[in-house]
C-alpha cells in the first residue's frame, strides 16, 4: 500500500483531504486558504467544470475549454494546497484513510489518510430505474456528455441532409428533450436557435428550420422551481421559439430511434394542440435526458459505514453542521446529501451551484474555526434566487422575491454567469463569443468530435 502523504512530523498542520472539484469541493479548498492545514483535493478530472454552462458546448455555442480550468491552475497560489488526480474507491472511516484508483501513474494501491474529510462527490442523472436508456438518451454531466449530445445533434442534420423518405427525414429532425427544468428549457431553447438562425443556409436539399422539438414534462408547467407567473412566461416565450412543451406526460420506453410517453393519470385527452397524449410513440433519433439527478455512489458508502440514512436519491444524510452522525471529522456536501436541522427534519436545499459553494464556503469555515477550539453554528442556506435562460433576449430571474422576465433577466443570467466563473481568461472568452454570437447568430463549435453514435448506429463508441 503507498501511502500518498508526506511522513508526518511533530507538529504537522492538520491533514484535510478533499473528493471532488466541483464548486462545493472547490470552495471548501480555497477557503482554507489562510487556515494552518494541509489540503489534497482529489478528482478524477484535471479540471474544474462551469456546469451550468454545459448546455452551450453541447449546442456548439461554447469550446469545452472555455467553461473548464485546470485546477492546478487555480489553486497554483495557494502553497497549503496539492491537487491529486485519481478516483476514490474506498472511504476508510474508522481508520481516517481515503483509497484511490485510476490514478495518473496507474498505482492501484494508493491511499490518503486525513484527520478531516470533506466528501463533495456530486451527482448524475436518473433514469428512474431504466439505465439501459442511459446511452440511448445521454444526460449533461460532464464535457464528454456535452460533446456526444453536440455530435448527435449535428449528426441528424446530416442524416436529414442525405434522407429522401419524407417520415425518416422527420425522425431525424425530431429532438426530443426529457425534462422541463431549467437545464432541460435550457436544452430545448437553444436546439430550436441552431434550427431556425444558424443553420438554415448550411443545407441544400433539407430545412432545418423543418425541425420539430419536444420538451417532455411530467408535470404541468415548465420550470417548476419557479413562481407559476414566470413559468407561464417560459411556456410562451419557448414556444415562440418554435418548441413545443408536452406537458403532463412522462417517459415510459424508448429505443435508438424512438420515445414513447404517457399522461401521468394514465388517461388519454386531447390537449397539447394535436401533440402526443394519453400513450403515444414518437419516432426521433436525437433523445436527451434532463430529468432528475442520483447522488455519487459515494453518498450511499458512506451511509452505509456511518450508519446515517439514504434517501431514494442516493444522498446521504448529514447534519445541521454538514457531518456525518458520530463522525464530526467527515464533512459531505453538494448534491449528495440531504441536509437536516438539528430537529431532524430534512431542509430540501436546491441542488444547484450556489448551494454547494455555500457548503464549501461553511465547511471551510468550520474546520478553521475548530483548530481555534470554536464551535460552528448551524449551516444556513441564504436563497440568491433562481435564473433560467430560454434563448435570445428571452430569460426568467426570481431574485429574493424580484420576478422578471425577457431582456432585463437576459442580460442579469449573461452576467451572473460570467461572474461565477472561474478564471479571468475564460470570462474574457465567453464574453467575446457571447458577442460574436449574438451580432452573427452563429456558433463557432460546431464539430462532430468525440465520441458519437455513427449515422445508422447508435451503439456507444
Amino acid at each position: 500500500m503507498t501511502t500518498a502523504n508526506a511522513e508526518r512530523k511533530p507538529g504537522h498542520p492538520h491533514r484535510v483531504v478533499v473528493v471532488g472539484g466541483g464548486f462545493g469541493g472547490l470552495l471548501a479548498v480555497r477557503g482554507l486558504r489562510r487556515a494552518p492545514v494541509e489540503v489534497t483535493l482529489v478528482d478524477r478530472n484535471n479540471y474544474h467544470l462551469f456546469q451550468p454552462l454545459l448546455y452551450q458546448v453541447a449546442t456548439g455555442a461554447l469550446a469545452p475549454g472555455e467553461i473548464a480550468s485546470p485546477l492546478r491552475g487555480i489553486l497554483k497560489r495557494q502553497d497549503n494546497a496539492r491537487v491529486v488526480l485519481a478516483a476514490v474507491s474506498e472511504i476508510d472511516v474508522e481508520r481516517r484513510r481515503v483509497l484511490l484508483d485510476r490514478s495518473a501513474n496507474e498505482d492501484q494501491d494508493i491511499e490518503l489518510e486525513y484527520d478531516t474529510l470533506v466528501v463533495a462527490a456530486g451527482a448524475s442523472h436518473a433514469y428512474f430505474g431504466h439505465d439501459e436508456w442511459q446511452p440511448l438518451a445521454p444526460g449533461m454531466k460532464t464535457i464528454e456528455d456535452a460533446i456526444e449530445i453536440r455530435g448527435r445533434i449535428l449528426t441528424a442534420f446530416e442524416a436529414a441532409e442525405l434522407e429522401s423518405d419524407p417520415e425518416r427525414r422527420q425522425a431525424w429532425l425530431t429532438f426530443v428533450v426529457v425534462g422541463a427544468g431549467p437545464t432541460g428549457v435550457e436544452m430545448a431553447g437553444q436546439i430550436a436557435e441552431i434550427a431556425n438562425d444558424t443553420l438554415p443556409r448550411d443545407f441544400a436539399n433539407v430545412d432545418p428550420r423543418s425541425a420539430r422539438i419536444l420538451l417532455i414534462e411530467a408535470a404541468d408547467r415548465v420550470l417548476t422551481s419557479f413562481p407559476e407567473r414566470l413559468s407561464a412566461r417560459a411556456f410562451r416565450s419557448i414556444e415562440r421559439l418554435g418548441v413545443t412543451p408536452v406537458l403532463d406526460r412522462s417517459v415510459v420506453d424508448l429505443d435508438d430511434h424512438s420515445v414513447t410517453i404517457q399522461a401521468t393519470d394514465g388517461e388519454r385527452d386531447e390537449r397539447s394542440g394535436g401533440e402526443p397524449s394519453g400513450r403515444d410513440t414518437i419516432s426521433a433519433h436525437t433523445i436527451i435526458w434532463a430529468a432528475g439527478v442520483r447522488a455519487s455512489g459515494l453518498a450511499a458508502a458512506l451511509g452505509e459505514a456511518t450508519g446515517a440514512a439514504v434517501d431514494r436519491a442516493g444522498r446521504v444524510s448529514v447534519g445541521p453542521d454538514l457531518t456525518l452522525p458520530g463522525h464530526p471529522e467527515l464533512f459531505a456536501i453538494g448534491d449528495m446529501v440531504e441536509v437536516h436541522d438539528a430537529d431532524g427534519r430534512p431542509q430540501h436545499l436546491p441542488g444547484v451551484a450556489p448551494t454547494a459553494m455555500q457548503e464549501g464556503r461553511y465547511v471551510a469555515k468550520v474546520i478553521a474555526g475548530r483548530l481555534d477550539g470554536a464551535e460552528p453554528e448551524p449551516f444556513r442556506y441564504v436563497d440568491k434566487g433562481n435564473v433560467a435562460t430560454i434563448g435570445r433576449l428571452k430569460a426568467v430571474m426570481d431574485i429574493k422575491g424580484v420576478r422578471l422576465s425577457g431582456t432585463i433577466a437576459w442580460l442579469g443570467y449573461l452576467f451572473i454567469h460570467l461572474f461565477y466563473l472561474i478564471g479571468l481568461e475564460n470570462r474574457v472568452l465567453v464574453f467575446i463569443r457571447w458577442i460574436v454570437s449574438f451580432v452573427t447568430r452563429g456558433r463557432g463549435s460546431r464539430l462532430i468530435t468525440g465520441r458519437r453514435a455513427e449515422v445508422g448506429d447508435r451503439t456507444p463508441t
